[in-house]
């Protein structure tokens, strides 16, 4: 045998060896309730990664977080982000995941609180209930890290970590029970594949409600915006989340069926490509300027529009959602300044007013006859309509009661002299640049001066 058959035979034996690896390990048999379920090990892994993907995303907040606010509260908004995932799932362990998934009625959940009673795999799946834990949580931690931006530069430390365990207890689980935990807008036949609305619009709503209890920052002046302290930050950030959306989507198949989640990784790139060309050439129209943190936003609010139809709309049909997408990040910015709701980070017109574009254009873009441009007339349009009040009415109105205690109890807002000088040094007691800080305390930067006062003054 020359050597060159010799190589193309080893080639064959490698990639057969591959191939009874892959199919020996794709199912494995465990007992569940007396019975026998198969849980395929390549299903179990792609969730697995999938929800790396959506945990990373974390990053990608704290990024973009960190660079569209000020040097001084840089810290915060890391620590913000830390915290909201601990917090959170702390929530979720204890009630959260039973009340959203666990069997029960059309409202809620009544099972499996601290995770107990669970079977060993998830029903209707080929996975193990705490793989699909562990997914699920990545996705409750995503929507209580959206409230920070909304909220940046003056919330109290301590505040911030009572709205996110509350979120992931109570706020986020029973509206997530409605529509994946086989509640009554499930039964009704609303649809939301990946959480335009669960997910973001329930995180974009306790945002909104935290930073209009809150009110504007000091020195924030509606009409023009304070520039946050680091692009690069912030463009790292956004790459960060849009890799990570390749997970949250795609990931929420649940399986890893290949045409499907090759259709959704598709559709989810597209609405974040047409999002940011569309918000950055309004950037150019309005002011000629490039705006590449106008862009940022335009991808992200692309990828909030899909996620909810990227498994239910062609590739042709998620540019155009990408392209409606960005013009509503683009004027939603300046919605929110003309309604005088301080948001530093954008996350609302990205969040919120995505979310629901993106619930909405199932009904109009989803294909086999389901979306008004396929055949399916108004019926699953105002299914939708019906789900996003729904989500108003539990979600807003809930926020605002938790604030409102949470603001009586602990204290909402930083102090005035805190927020001057910067929450970083005042909270935590180290600075993201310290270079800038004296020995004495006393800053360095912008003519300011005077000793840094603590949180507790």
């Amino acid at each position: 045998m020359t050597k060159h058959n010799l190589r193309i035979f080893r080639r064959i034996i490698n990639a057969m060896l591959a191939l009874i690896l892959v199919f020996g390990l794709s199912r494995t048999v465990l007992a569940q309730d007396g019975g026998e379920t198969a849980v395929s090990a390549v299903d179990t892994v792609w969730v697995l990664f999938a929800a790396f993907l959506v945990f990373f995303m974390q990053a990608g907040f704290g990024f973009l977080e960190a660079g569209f606010v000020r040097s001084k509260n840089v810290v915060n908004i890391m620590a913000e982000n830390l915290m909201d995932t601990t917090m959170t799932t702390m929530g979720f362990i204890i009630l959260g995941f039973g009340l959203m998934f666990s069997s029960g009625n059309g409202f809620i959940g009544t099972e499996w609180f601290f995770l107990n009673g669970m079977p060993d795999i998830y029903p209707g799946l080929t996975i193990p209930t705490l793989a699909f834990f562990f997914f699920q949580f990545a996705f409750c931690a995503a929507a209580s890290t959206i409230a920070s931006g909304l909220m940046a530069e003056r919330t109290d430390f301590k505040a911030d970590l009572a709205y996110s365990f509350l979120t992931g207890l109570i706020i986020y689980p029973i509206f997530g029970h409605w529509v994946w935990g086989g509640g009554w807008l499930a039964e009704m036949g609303y649809m939301d594949f990946a959480g335009s609305s669960v997910v973001h619009l329930v995180g974009a709503y306790v945002g909104l409600a935290g930073t209009i209890m809150l009110g504007k920052r000091k020195d924030k002046k509606f009409g023009h915006t304070i520039r946050g302290h680091n692009i690069a930050l912030a463009a790292l950030g956004t790459f960060i989340l849009w890799l990570g959306w390749f997970g949250f989507n795609p990931g929420s198949q649940l399986n890893a069926e290949p045409g499907a989640i090759s259709l959704i990784v598709v559709t989810t790139d597209f609405a974040a490509t047409t999002g940011a060309i569309t918000a950055m050439a309004l950037a150019y129209i309005y002011t000629r300027k490039w705006d590449v943190s106008m862009a940022f936003n335009g991808a992200l609010g692309g990828l909030v529009a899909i996620t909810a139809p990227c498994a239910f709309v062609t590739p042709q049909a998620a540019l155009m959602i990408g392209i409606f997408a960005g013009v509503i990040t683009y004027f939603g910015v300046d919605l929110m300044e003309k309604l005088r709701i301080d948001d530093p980070v954008g996350a609302f017109p990205v969040h919120g007013l995505n979310g629901i574009f993106g619930t909405l254009a199932i009904g109009i873009w989803a294909t086999d006859g389901v979306g008004l441009l396929h055949g399916g007339g108004l019926t699953q349009l105002g299914i939708q309509a019906i789900g996003l009040v729904a989500c108003t009415l539990w979600t807003l109105p809930l926020a605002f009661v938790m604030f409102f205690v949470i603001d009586k109890v602990i204290g909402l807002r930083v102090k005035p002299e805190v927020e001057d000088a910067g929450i970083d040094e005042s909270y935590h007691g180290i600075g993201s640049y310290p270079e800038f800080i004296n020995n004495d305390g006393t800053k360095e930067l912008a003519g300011l001066s005077g000793a840094i006062p603590s949180a507790t003054d």
